[in-house]
C-alpha cells in the first residue's frame, strides 16, 4: 500500500467536498453540517488556511483541513477530518493528523485545536494519543446550537 499525503490545492476543492460527505455518510450523525459540504466551502477554506488529502496506491481516501482561530491566528482549528469507509481501520487518518501538526509546527503556530462530537467519545482517546488534551473552558465557535456541545481538545506546540 502506497501512502501519500499531499497539500490541497484549489482545485481540489469539490474532490475534498465529496471526500468530506462520503466520509461521513454513517458515521457521523446526520445534522452535522459535513453532510452538506460544498465546494465553494472547501475552497474559501483552502483561502484562508489550507488541507491535507490522503491518498493510497494514487487514489484520494480521505481530507483534513485547518484554519487559523477568528481570535488568535497562532492557534489553528483542524476540521473535517475523514477517510472514505472502505480504507478506515488501518489507522490511515493518523497520517492526516500528523501532516497537519507537521505543518503547525514549520509554521510556528502555538496551539491546534479541533472538536469532537459528543456521539463520537472513542476519538478522544485517538486524539489523546498524539498529544491533545482536554479544554474544558474552551468553546466551539462554530457548533449547532440544536445538538449537544462538542468537546474541545488542545495541543500546545513547543519550540
Amino acid at each position: 500500500m502506497n501512502i501519500v499525503v499531499r497539500t490541497a490545492c484549489d482545485d481540489d476543492a469539490c474532490l475534498i467536498a465529496g471526500l468530506t460527505r462520503a466520509a461521513w455518510r454513517g458515521k457521523v450523525a446526520s445534522g452535522s453540517s459535513g453532510h452538506s459540504e460544498a465546494p465553494e466551502r472547501v475552497a474559501q477554506h483552502l483561502r484562508d488556511g489550507g488541507a491535507f488529502l490522503l491518498l493510497v496506491n494514487s487514489v484520494a481516501v480521505g481530507s483534513v483541513r485547518w484554519m487559523p482561530h477568528q481570535l488568535d491566528a497562532g492557534v489553528w482549528d483542524i476540521m473535517r477530518m475523514g477517510v472514505l469507509p472502505a480504507f478506515r481501520g488501518s489507522n490511515l487518518s493518523q497520517h492526516l493528523l500528523e501532516a497537519v501538526i507537521h505543518h503547525a509546527l514549520a509554521s510556528a503556530v502555538q496551539e491546534l485545536r479541533l472538536a469532537v462530537r459528543s456521539d463520537q467519545p472513542k476519538l478522544l482517546d485517538f486524539y489523546a494519543a498524539f498529544g491533545f488534551e482536554l479544554a474544558e473552558e474552551l468553546e466551539y465557535s462554530h457548533a449547532n446550537p440544536a445538538e449537544p456541545a462538542p468537546c474541545i481538545m488542545r495541543r500546545l506546540l513547543r519550540y
